[in-house]
């Protein structure tokens, strides 16, 4: 009597994942991490595998391992430190992947690299914003186009520089402006032609002087 062969086990089908990102749970305790931390927890290649298999729905150390194509063991080690690190956790027996501190790092991130605007002393907002786009920590950063801009910005910049009744030679005028124009696209020989050609400064016999008798701009 002969043997009927085995029939040829089908292999089991991959199980179906469904996205599992879901805001960080109140039971985790860990404060969120930061953008740099997030990024040196998934700077490690199996460690990203492993986080994306659990954001796409793998809920069990088994189904992360064969979803992100690792070890077992890998797999483990991976959910392990995600875990710590604050991007995975655990509910109801399931992995979850806490979709929720990528958005609190980015915001906190963006507050901690933002500061007050830099104020010039004028109550005009007008007069602040434009200031705020032309002279940024004590230099001009560019010359305006427009003449009227380009006025108030250069009177801000010569009665920040030059005090009332005194008066310079050409070579401290110079060092002067020459400070100002450091990184700009205008050079400190262009600038003081400016000052006199729109009355901020006066200039006779090689001597130069704040002009207070011009109706002022700002």
């Amino acid at each position: 009597m002969s043997a009927h062969p085995s029939p040829t086990p089908r292999p089991s089908p991959s199980p179906k994942l469904t996205p599992n990102l879901t805001p960080s749970p109140d039971a985790e305790p860990d404060a969120s991490p930061s953008a740099l931390d997030i990024v040196a927890l998934l700077a490690e290649p199996s460690r990203l595998k492993v986080f994306s298999a659990v954001v796409l729905g793998a809920d069990t150390p088994a189904v992360v391992a064969g979803a992100a194509g690792v070890s077992a063991r890998d797999a483990v080690a991976a959910v392990r430190r995600l875990r710590a690190g604050g991007l995975v956790t655990e509910t109801g027996g399931r992995l979850v992947a806490r979709g929720g501190h990528f958005g609190k790092s980015v915001r906190a991130s963006r507050a901690a690299g933002e500061s007050e605007p830099e104020r010039h002393g004028y109550d005009d907002e007008r007069v602040e914003s434009l200031l705020r786009t032309f002279v940024r920590d004590g230099r001009l950063v560019r010359l305006p186009a427009q003449w009227a801009r380009r006025r108030v910005v250069l009177q801000h910049l010569t009665h920040r520089t030059f005090a009332e009744d005194t008066a310079y030679d050409e070579r401290a005028v110079n060092e002067k402006l020459r400070t100002w124009c450091e990184g700009a696209g205008t050079d400190h020989v262009t600038v003081r032609r400016y000052l006199v050609d729109l009355c901020l400064l006066g200039r006779e016999g090689g001597r130069y002087w704040l002009r207070t008798d011009i109706q002022p701009a700002l």
